[in-house]
């Protein structure tokens, strides 16, 4: 099994490899296990996938349950909304002072209260980083709006290219329009439309607004609410179009108009009360 381990190494880790995340490496890794089972060890004359199904009846089998490979304690939420864990915090939209369970995982920290998924970012190895999502502190900013333009969740949502460049066109239209407390408090109440319709529909939604030349809250909560009552309509089965046989009428008989029209001339019954 090491000596194994030792040659996949070094025909498939060496040099190391360059990946653009872990999920992009494991599909390599992935690949590399399948173009190793065409190998041939020594003089074997069966092929390294042949001898692995030959060896597979003689394995126990794998257990029912899981193992939890994430690391797992208890944070307390401090004064930034946060949780700290392996030297670097993480936001929550927890109060302050909440005991959340942090569980931590190669590429994610996930916090748990109450048996809930309340927050889950990407895991950064950087010594003293803080990471923040801005959506965790929107209940803060409905309070206090005038904190939005300095928030460094917002500063590092921008380093990222997270903060829709859209937003800022509109924030500095209405900023020009309503003044600068106006339209900060213009666009914490756009935020505040995320949770319930997401930032796509919202991102969609304020570039509409302003390709048509609208510029006001009511518009962006105008499209977003068009946008949500567009269902496309529901197909019928077969078996339901066949029930609607029932409404089925017999085609009226228009003969006695046709000699009418013609000029010809019949009863008044006959013709179905027309003279």
């Amino acid at each position: 099994m090491e000596g194994e381990v030792g040659t996949f190494r070094r025909n498939h880790l060496v040099p190391v490899p360059e990946a653009g995340d872990l999920e992009a490496f494991n599909h390599k890794l992935l690949a590399d296990c399948i173009l190793d089972q065409s190998r041939q060890i020594g003089d074997r004359t069966a092929l390294v996938g042949t001898l692995l199904v030959q060896e597979r009846g003689s394995l126990l089998a794998l257990p029912r349950e899981g193992f939890d490979l994430a690391e797992t304690h208890s944070g307390l939420v401090d004064a930034k909304g946060c949780v700290k864990t392996h030297l670097a915090w993480y936001s929550t939209p927890l109060r302050v002072g909440t005991k959340a369970q942090v569980r931590v995982l190669p590429s994610a920290i996930e916090v748990w209260y109450g048996g809930i998924r309340v927050a889950v970012h990407e895991r950064s190895y950087t010594r003293g980083a803080e990471v923040f999502n801005l959506e965790h502190y929107l209940d803060v900013l409905d309070r206090k709006p005038g904190a939005l333009p300095g928030a460094r969740p917002l500063t590092q949502w921008r380093a990222q290219g997270l903060w829709p460049e859209s937003f800022d066109r509109l924030w500095a239209i209405w900023q020009e329009r309503l003044g600068k407390h106006a339209a900060t408090r213009a666009m914490v109440d756009l935020l505040l439309l995320v949770p319930a319709h997401g930032w796509s529909a919202v991102k969609v939604a304020v570039e509409k607004a302003l390709t048509l030349g609208c510029s006001d809250e009511s518009a962006v909560q105008c499209l977003l609410n068009q946008a949500k009552a567009q269902v496309s309509p529901a197909k019928l089965s077969p078996e339901e179009l066949g029930s609607l046989s029932r409404y089925d009428r017999p085609l009226p008989e228009m003969s006695g108009y046709d000699r009418l029209l013609n000029g010809e001339r019949d009863s008044p019954t006959r013709l179905g009360g027309v003279q």
